[in-house]
């Protein structure tokens, strides 16, 4: 059996998986690098509120299962770049850039396979039965969504604009549930201005979108020009009552949702959970709410199955073309926050785990 690999200042950021407060940093233990594995050391990666959402429901989405730690403790997924330091596969070269699912640390062992040219997929035994795009690492020039000149946007905006570009197109396929408005909760974060800004541009279109958010973040909502409206979470009469209505939650908080679904009532077509910036808040719908069931969004098996329709070239085509015009266009309103070291990797996970990040900042970290 080979040796550990063994690297004196590789480091996990872990966090207790049953409170999230708890956090702490740790000497990494890195398996040796033999039979086709390949050791990254993990140049930086991008942290949202997406990857808190990724640690308040790790344990029913096996989130945590991705990158182990010790009993208790967990290593939230992350998405961003990294660098083949060593390898033992024949078809990935040490000094090449790869994109992908990253864990809150300096280094990670994978096992290469399906090697080819736009990247290949990690087969370490414990991520086989794990969904699969997580476990997929690009190498960035191919992928038909990257741009050199925005690297910091793509790495913090790419997987958060796919499920955006997800969600239209489910959405379209069901023909916006003949919807008048489709409100998005949590209208600040950058899934919803994603989508946002998908809907909004569409040419014939029968709906407003509407940006359902804090007092505190309407200006910036209302500045972003793809939102034809903007309420407030305190002003819910400011929905229309009478209009046919789409809810797309990328809030998680229970009386939001339940306050939206009893001021729409049967008006309301479609109700779609996505995520949990309001992660404290969360809540099982009441047992009277009115209006259809939220609908959990995968995001996941809608890749399986746009996979499977369009082929996964086809796939990657359309979400990078799509994916280029968004972060070209996200220097209006993105300020990118650049941080090192795990001081600032603990100071930006406390403020996005508390909702403090300002929905302008996008922060890029390396620990």
């Amino acid at each position: 059996m080979a040796a550990p690999t063994v690297i004196a200042d590789a480091r996990d950021f872990l966090v207790r998986r049953h409170d999230l407060r708890r956090t702490s940093l740790a000497p990494a233990a890195l398996p040796a690098v033999d039979d086709d594995k390949v050791l990254l050391a993990i140049d930086a990666f991008g942290f949202t509120a997406n990857n808190v959402t990724y640690a308040a429901i790790g344990e029913r989405f096996r989130y945590w299962e991705f990158f182990p730690a010790a009993s208790g403790w967990g290593r939230i997924p992350v998405w961003g770049f990294a660098t083949v330091v060593a390898s033992r596969h024949r078809g990935v070269r040490a000094g090449e850039r790869f994109y992908g699912y990253l864990p809150m640390s300096t280094h990670l062992v994978v096992s290469a396979d399906h090697v080819r040219d736009d990247g290949f997929t990690d087969v370490t035994p414990h991520r086989t039965a794990l969904p699969r795009v997580y476990n997929r690492y690009l190498r960035a020039a191919a992928d038909p969504g990257y741009d050199a000149a925005h690297e910091d946007a793509y790495m913090l905006l790419r997987p958060l604009f796919a499920t955006a570009f997800l969600l239209d197109d489910l959405l379209a396929e069901r023909g916006f549930f003949g919807a008048g408005a489709i409100v998005l909760a949590s209208a600040s974060s950058k899934t919803a201005i994603g989508l946002a800004a998908l809907l909004a541009a569409r040419r014939e279109r029968g709906y407003q979108v509407v940006g359902l958010t804090a007092a505190g973040n309407a200006a910036f909502v209302g500045g972003l020009g793809f939102y034809d409206r903007t309420v407030t979470y305190d002003a819910l009469d400011g929905l229309a009552a009478d209009a046919p209505t789409v809810l797309v939650d990328m809030a998680g908080n229970g009386a939001v949702r339940d306050a939206v679904h009893r001021r729409c009532g049967d008006r309301l077509r479609y109700s779609c959970a996505v995520g949990l910036t309001h992660h404290e808040r969360m809540a099982p719908p009441a047992a009277d709410l009115p209006g259809p069931a939220p609908a959990l969004f995968f995001a996941p098996e809608r890749i399986e199955k746009r996979s499977r329709d369009w082929g996964p070239a086809e796939l990657d085509e359309r979400l990078g073309a799509a994916l280029q015009h968004f972060v070209a266009d996200s220097g209006r309103w993105l300020r990118i926050e650049r941080g090192r070291g795990a001081a600032a990797v603990e100071r930006v996970y406390r403020a996005a785990l508390d909702g403090r990040v300002h929905p302008a900042a996008g922060h890029v970290l390396t620990l």
